[in-house]
């Protein structure tokens, strides 16, 4: 065959389809006598509900049910995970509604608009309560009770258990308190879902077909059968194009299951479609407090590091309470080689939206946290943050490395791009232009940050589905398990199937997202899908290839062994240039002649996780007089093993900078004091736009791992993961000359402004407080099943 496509700079294949509008999604779906629904939620973030009166709704015109928890018979919703089970969410609430948007009751109408002019009518008489919107506040004893049965708002937590003090020997000791801020999560689609019960169908025997803007099909068909006890195989779960997932369309919610509930109920198709003012106020992560202890000797290695997170849960237990105990856990000591780590993570239910994965999903607070400690620990010794870093490195000849909390990282070298960022940054220059800035009392500072991280992906490993079919006119289908929402997988897994078969690209179609045609597959999260899907289907092609390769052996009257791919994608014999070929479809046609068809599908296993890493280097302006933060420069050099699209690559590098530079400087959710939320519009919540950021300076290292055969990492999360602490990093170097250490995030102009007063005034406030006294009592990691929650 000609050289490998694999490698090499090829273009999008899907997005024709994408630009031109010819792609569908949930919200565009026609179906036959569709439903249209709407909800009625709290206005309150905490209160008794005392009554309900749906009747002048259910007179509306195009009205045809106004459905409250009473009326309609829903399961228990557990959502992505349960983290505390003695607290199951009812879809539609109870008797008391726990956040701002929470759903009360669900209007079916005959178009949107009428189910949303009844939603108004709803009469509902709430007797507020005293709400906790800060996860720390509700970890007081003295704290409302979201759940007065419980007896407290700690629902997830535990620490190590460590016979060793971390700090023990160390000749200096750097501690700080550090908020990762909650954040929206704002995919340009909201969440999206249309139900079909059983017989609206005709062509489709299923109990249910849902078509729904998910990441995980398969797993949301699962959850489905699960809640409404359903055999698995009589729910068909199908995701048109998705409009943009990371993370926050990883499972069922709440309106999922009262949408599908309606449908069921009514025996007519339901369909939701998210505004975005809904999506603003409900998809968000992050979320967190760290409180760091980092112990080195006065020659600057670690000696040990003690954290301590609060989570906030959000109302409900949410599945991002549980990250700061697994996800931001595992990744706590990052790139650096930490002889003692004691960790310790307590998450609190708040009256407010319940939290979420965002893309990173753990991962990006730990490395937020730690290399903010890096640099201080730097200023604080005195030694240049960069050198710091290298002096602590985990030795490059030491993979596979199992670190203190039970991550065995692959393979890794993380001075390969610390070196390459520096180089394209060329930090010495930048350097000389903020000492002379400095020395002529400019009011327009400059900073420059460093972060490097280490990340997981794949978590666990685990196992992928793929599969390839060759068609009698010699075209070619792929699908697999994992499921695109904007990654870009038809065209990496198009260029798998083309280099195993010589077949072109234009020739190839892949199909996924529909749980009757891809029979199983773990969806799309945790940068899984090239390393998983990827690898299940270059096991398939060759498979194919090798069954093709039998029936190109009959055709030519040769061995088997001696059959070969020609550069013109046809079939030969080794050794004889000129000789006869045969094409795809020629051995299509003798697979069929023989009764077989040329396809292939199965699983691939992986043996656990890989550790994608990599190099940031931001450049920022600050002016002084006002605290505004302008970024000049961001370049980034991530390590996700070997690269298969360069294109794609860059792509995700650019995506994840752009919303973890957004994390550093603009965006956070915010609610007021009896939690209703300050930022439930785009008017008010802090979404740059390209114009807000810069031209990204991107370049890769690679280091495959040797977990799959394709020698692959994950891409997806990697940017967001390095670009936040650098970007932080820089700001705070750019005022560090006035006495400022630490800015927490986000770098607004107020705060930034604020730390410089505060640091000409000589008030800067102590970066150290004494943690919430809940982690002298949590359980120890492996001494209790959290999964029962405390």
């Amino acid at each position: 065959m000609a050289g490998s496509i694999l490698g090499t700079r090829v273009r999008r294949v899907e997005d024709a389809d994408l630009v031109t509008g010819a792609s569908t999604f949930v919200g565009n779906l026609q179906l036959n006598g569709l439903l249209h629904a709407a909800f009625v939620r709290s206005p309150l973030a905490h209160g008794h509900i005392r009554s309900i009166d749906t009747s002048e709704a259910a007179a509306s015109p195009g009205v045809v049910a106004v459905y409250t928890a009473a009326d309609l018979s829903l399961p228990p919703h557990h959502g992505l995970m349960v983290v505390h089970p003695k607290v199951p969410r009812p879809p539609l609430a109870v008797d008391r509604v726990r956040f701002v948007g929470e759903l009360v009751a669900v209007v079916v109408a005959e178009s949107p608009a009428a189910a949303v002019d009844a939603v108004e009518l709803v009469d509902v008489d709430y007797e507020p309560i005293t709400a906790v919107v800060d996860a720390e506040e509700a970890l007081a004893p003295d704290a409302e009770l979201q759940f007065p049965e419980l007896g407290t708002n700690l629902v997830i937590g535990n620490r190590t258990a460590t016979a060793q003090d971390p700090l023990a020997g160390a000749d200096v000791v750097v501690r700080a308190r550090m908020v990762n801020q909650r954040v929206a999560v704002v995919p340009m689609e909201g969440n999206a879902i249309a139900v079909e019960p059983a017989g609206h169908n005709e062509h489709d025997e299923h109990d249910l077909v849902i078509h729904v803007s998910t990441q995980m099909p398969h797993g949301f068909q699962e959850m489905v059968a699960k809640e409404f006890e359903l055999p698995q195989e009589r729910v068909r779960v199908i995701s048109p194009h998705v409009g943009g997932g990371f993370g926050g369309k990883a499972g069922l919610i709440a309106e999922h299951t009262a949408v599908i509930g309606a449908a069921r109920a009514l025996g007519r198709p339901v369909a939701w479609v998210e505004t975005r003012s809904e999506n603003l106020q409900g998809m968000h992560g992050r979320g967190q407090v760290g409180y760091y202890e980092l112990g080195l000797t006065d020659a600057g290695r670690i000696i040990g590091l003690r954290a301590r997170v609060v989570g906030d849960a959000g109302a409900w237990a949410g599945f991002g309470g549980a990250l700061p105990i697994h996800m931001t856990a595992l990744m706590v000591p990052g790139v650096y080689d930490v002889p003692v780590v004691s960790y310790g993570a307590a998450s609190a239910v708040t009256n407010t939206a319940p939290m979420g994965a965002f893309r990173g999903a753990g991962r990006p607070e730990a490395a937020a946290h730690l290399e903010r400690m890096m640099d201080i620990a730097a200023d604080e010794l005195h030694i240049d943050p960069v050198e710091l870093r290298r002096r602590n490195f985990i030795d490059p000849n030491a993979f596979p490395v199992t670190t203190p909390m039970g991550a065995t990282y692959d393979s890794g070298d993380y001075d390969l791009p610390l070196r390459e960022v520096l180089r394209l940054a060329d930090c010495d220059k930048l350097r000389e232009e903020q000492a002379i800035r400095r020395e002529s009392g400019d009011p327009v500072q400059l900073g420059i940050g460093v972060s490097v991280y280490v990340e997981v992906t794949a978590p666990g490993g685990g196992s992928e589905y793929g599969s390839v079919t060759v068609h009698d006119d010699g075209t070619a289908t792929v699908s697999s398990g994992t499921s695109a929402h904007g990654q870009g997988h038809a065209t990496a897994f198009s260029m798998l199937v083309s280099d195993a078969l010589g077949i072109p690209m234009e020739k190839i179609t892949y199909v996924q997202s529909d749980t009757a045609v891809v029979p199983r597959g773990g969806g799309t999260g945790g940068s899984r899908s090239l390393q998983l899907g990827g690898s299940a289907v270059a096991s398939a092609a060759a498979d194919v290839r090798d069954r093709a390769r039998r029936h190109a052996a009959t055709l030519l009257e040769a061995a088997v062994d001696d059959i070969v791919l020609t550069e013109e994608g046809t079939f030969g014999v080794a050794g004889v240039p000129n000789g006869a070929s045969v094409t795809w479809i020629d051995v299509a046609g003798a697979a069929r002649d023989a009764g077989e068809t040329l396809a292939a599908g199965l699983d691939v296993e992986q043996e656990g996780s890989t550790f994608p890493f990599g190099a940031h280097v931001s450049v920022v302006e600050v002016d002084t007089e006002t605290g505004h933060v302008r970024p000049l420069r961001h370049i980034a050099v991530d390590d996700c093993g070997r690269v298969l699209n360069p294109l794609l690559v860059e792509g995700q590098q650019h995506g994840g900078l752009a919303q973890g530079i957004a994390q550093a400087l603009y965006e956070e959710v915010v609610f007021d004091a009896d939690g209703q939320p300050m930022t439930g519009t785009l008017a008010d919540y802090a979404m740059p736009s390209a114009m807000d950021l810069v031209d990204f300076e991107t370049a890769s290292t690679m280091t495959p791992t040797p977990l799959n055969a394709l020698g692959a990492k994950g891409i997806g999360e990697s940017a967001t993961i390095g670009s936040t602490p650098a970007v932080q990093n820089a700001v705070v170097d750019a005022v560090s000359h006035l006495g400022v250490r630490h800015i927490d995030l986000p770098c607004t102009p107020q705060r930034v402004w604020r730390a410089v007063q505060d640091a000409l005034a000589g008030t800067l406030p102590e970066l150290w407080r004494d943690p919430p006294a809940v982690f002298d009592d949590l359980p120890v990691r492996g001494g209790v099943d959290n999964s029962a929650g405390i």
